[in-house]
């Protein structure tokens, strides 16, 4: 049996991950495993659509495949908390598919792989890493999204660099820029060999 794909897309915000998700992949190859949040929902999302929306006693008994908690440096008693973490049946309810996880820091990326390896699914999934290359207007482009306290201070503190990847213990198989419409070839004769898979 050959095995899926787990593509973790790591990279700021701005830098064309979720472009690349919706507009580069082929339609149906790759299911993007959706996270829970507790942040509030904005204009135009619904139910599972991007996130599923939670409180934050929702992190502290759910099964997780990540967890992440984004504002940690900069929380205070009686702030909200930005808390971000796959659930595990959204792993479960889509395994035997191709799968995406798109996020920041390569350490969430870790997390997934080694959730992943805990369970014996290493077996079914290949990994592999695509760093998206920081946008040189990261923070003009964040700073209209900001909705919650500490925004920009949040994301100057997720940094996604190559000594994040090092630190995490994850090798970069991809390097894409795909604002600037920089693919690595690659990770595209990757994606054409799943699709003839298919």
């Amino acid at each position: 049996m050959k095995k899926k794909t787990l593509l973790l897309c790591n990279g700021l915000s701005g830098s064309g991950k979720s472009y690349f998700v919706k507009n580069t992949l082929p339609r149906g190859l790759f299911y993007n495993l959706r996270s829970a949040t507790t942040r509030p929902m904005r204009a135009g999302e619904s139910e599972g659509a991007p996130y599923f929306f939670r409180d934050e006693a929702y992190f502290d008994t759910a099964p997780l495949a990540t967890h992440l908690w984004v504002n940690e440096g900069l929380w205070t008693p009686g702030t909200p908390k930005w808390m971000y973490g796959i659930p595990e049946f959204e792993v479960y309810d889509n395994l035997g598919q191709n799968l995406i996880y798109d996020v920041i820091q390569p350490r969430y990326s870790r997390q997934l792989i080694d959730w992943f390896k805990k369970q014996g699914l290493d077996s079914e999934y290949n990994f592999r890493v695509a760093y998206f290359l920081p946008p040189e207007n990261n923070f003009d482009t964040v700073a209209g999204r900001a909705n919650m306290p500490n925004d920009l201070d949040v994301r100057r503190m997720n940094t996604c660099d190559p000594i994040d990847f090092l630190n995490s213990g994850l090798d970069i198989d991809y390097i894409l820029q795909p604002i600037k419409n920089k693919y690595n070839p690659r990770l595209m004769a990757h994606i054409m060999r799943l699709m003839r898979q298919k």
